[in-house]
């Protein structure tokens, strides 16, 4: 993605996805909403690695994020209701911009063997979420602090209705989708 304002992004997509998609008003192109990235950390009784992961994430984002709480107490995993398995950060407008643009330029070409993002990632109702394995493709983390490797999810948020038309935004924003090969 251009470093674009996001009506100029927004006016790009309606120029480019008018005839096949049959808008007539510029409102009905799709656009982001917000981006949501999650890290589960399971029943983490460490409070260091607790620490760790949220002062990552927030290095990583630009934001602080939010400790997210188990919903019902489950007696196998050892948790009660209300203890953190999780953190989560809601990135909107020019956080939003800046971290997306982050992702497709610097951090998706440093992932070890990346291929592309998978097709599946696009859900029936236009949002997108893509699983990343080592927070360690951010340029923000820094090479010493590599013994903790987490996981986090990416997923955003777009006015999409359809999965076509999700996936068609996605081509103009220029993220790098999979290749499928025909079958012959």
């Amino acid at each position: 993605m251009k470093t674009q304002s996001v009506k100029e992004i927004q006016k790009e997509t309606f120029k480019s996805l008018k005839e096949h998609f049959d808008y007539k008003n510029v409102m009905q192109a799709p656009r982001l909403l917000k981006v949501v990235i999650s890290v589960g950390t399971g029943s983490l009784k460490d409070k260091k690695k607790q620490e760790l992961i949220a002062d990552r994430l927030t290095k990583i984002t630009g934001q602080k994020p939010i400790v997210r709480g188990a919903k019902q107490a489950i007696a196998n995993f050892k948790t009660r209701e209300n203890d953190p398995i999780g953190y989560q950060v809601t990135l909107r407008g020019a956080r939003m911009i800046s971290f997306v643009d982050k992702l497709l330029n610097v951090s998706l070409p440093r992932t070890k063997d990346f291929r592309g993002i998978n097709e599946t990632g696009v859900d029936s109702i236009g949002n997108m979420t893509i699983g990343i394995k080592e927070h360690t493709i951010f340029p923000e983390v820094v090479d010493e602090e590599l013994k903790d490797v987490f996981g986090l999810a990416v997923t955003l948020v777009t006015t999409a209705k359809t999965k076509e038309e999700a996936r068609a935004f996605f081509d103009l924003l220029k993220f790098p989708f999979r290749k499928i090969k025909d079958k012959k």
